[in-house]
C-alpha cells in the first residue's frame, strides 16, 4: 500500500516539499564540502620522508639507489623508507646517491 495521497493536488504538494528538502540538503552538502576543502588547504604539508629508495625501470623494479629525503637528484621512481630500511639497502649493496651521500650520514661506508 502506498503512503502517498492518490489525488493530483496533494501529490504536487508532496513533490514541491521534497524538492525543497532536496535543495536544502544539497546546499548543506556543498557547505560541508567547501568547509572540508578549506580545512585541507590550511593543513600543513606532510613532512617529507627522511630516506628514499629509487627503483629501476621495468619488470621487478629493483632498488638502484638510496637518497636522503631532501636530495635534489631524487626522481619520480623514489618512495619513502625508514632509517632501518635505508641501512639495510645500503648494506645489501644498493648504491648510495653520490650527491646526498646517505651512506656517510648513516655511518655506512
Amino acid at each position: 500500500m502506498s503512503e502517498l495521497p492518490p489525488d493530483l493536488p496533494r501529490l504536487r504538494t508532496v513533490v514541491t516539499y521534497l524538492r525543497g528538502e532536496l535543495n536544502r540538503a544539497e546546499r548543506a552538502l556543498n557547505t560541508a564540502e567547501e568547509r572540508e576543502a578549506l580545512a585541507a588547504r590550511r593543513r600543513p604539508p606532510a613532512e617529507p620522508p627522511a630516506w628514499l629508495i629509487e627503483r629501476g625501470i621495468g619488470v621487478g623494479r629493483l632498488p638502484v639507489r638510496v637518497h636522503a629525503g631532501g636530495c635534489w637528484d631524487a626522481r619520480k621512481r623514489c618512495t619513502g623508507i625508514s632509517t632501518d630500511e635505508a641501512r639495510r639497502a645500503l648494506a645489501e649493496g644498493v648504491q648510495a646517491c653520490p650527491h646526498c651521500r646517505p651512506d656517510a650520514v648513516l655511518g655506512i661506508e
